[in-house]
């Protein structure tokens, strides 16, 4: 990846356009994400660094994880996370990451841990529909259906869509593109939705793969006329 920053989500807004058009963002507080430590081929067997956010008070950190701050000369941190970036030889250790790594119209993969939802049933976990309300169903239509066979195997095969737990799921949103950068107050401005609560803590990272643009393909589906 070619650039990389930690943020918190702080909620939903929209913003309009010159020709008025509205658009819907999600409103992110990126960085500034000092350079904790910075890994090398010759050390670590690759390049990296790590990168740290959101200011902790002392006491609530542990020891070792002091003294890892104090050997970079920065304040305790409560994020900390590694990134492998193209240009790891250009930051040093102390170096800060703000939000202007990133420009307008660029292109972002960002991930988030998703809302927990607790136990849910087939239709919201599964996206499953409901039973067919005939005689016989039962009270029960939101229920799962059958499980099998009953006496051979007689069990149910691994990987069955069950109900369980819905959530808390670290998920990637790809191709999202950057409306605004407002370095005063390190804010991100990102075209749509994304995982996570307010005040969740999500990744912006460079797009892996962006979206190709849409082929002019000619159907050739109906026959031509003969003349």
């Amino acid at each position: 990846m070619n650039k990389a920053i930690i943020g918190k989500k702080l909620g939903m807004s929209h913003v309009f356009m010159a020709d008025g058009t509205m658009i819907p963002v999600t409103v992110i507080k990126a960085g500034p994400c000092p350079v904790i430590q910075k890994k090398t081929a010759d050390n670590d067997g690759y390049s990296a660094v790590q990168l740290g956010f959101d200011d902790i008070r002392e006491k609530l950190v542990t020891k070792p994880r002091q003294g890892h701050f104090k050997k970079a000369n920065v304040k305790p941190l409560r994020v900390l996370k590694e990134f492998k970036l193209k240009n790891t030889d250009a930051l040093n250790i102390g170096d800060i990451v703000k939000c202007t790594v990133f420009a307008e119209n660029d292109i972002v993969d960002i991930s988030g841990l998703t809302q927990g939802r607790g136990f849910a049933g087939q239709i919201e976990r599964n996206n499953a529909h409901r039973m067919f309300e005939t005689h016989g169903t039962g009270p029960c239509v939101r229920q799962s259906g059958s499980l099998g066979s009953g006496t051979s195997p007689g069990r149910v095969f691994p990987g069955h869509k069950m109900p369980g737990h819905l959530g808390c799921e670290n998920v990637t949103v790809q191709n999202l593109k950057v409306i605004k950068v407002d370095e005063a107050r390190d804010i991100l401005m990102v075209k749509g939705a994304i995982p996570g609560v307010k005040g969740s803590i999500v990744t912006v990272k460079s797009a892996v793969r962006t979206q190709k643009a849409p082929s002019t393909r000619i159907s050739t589906s109906k026959k031509q006329k003969k003349q």
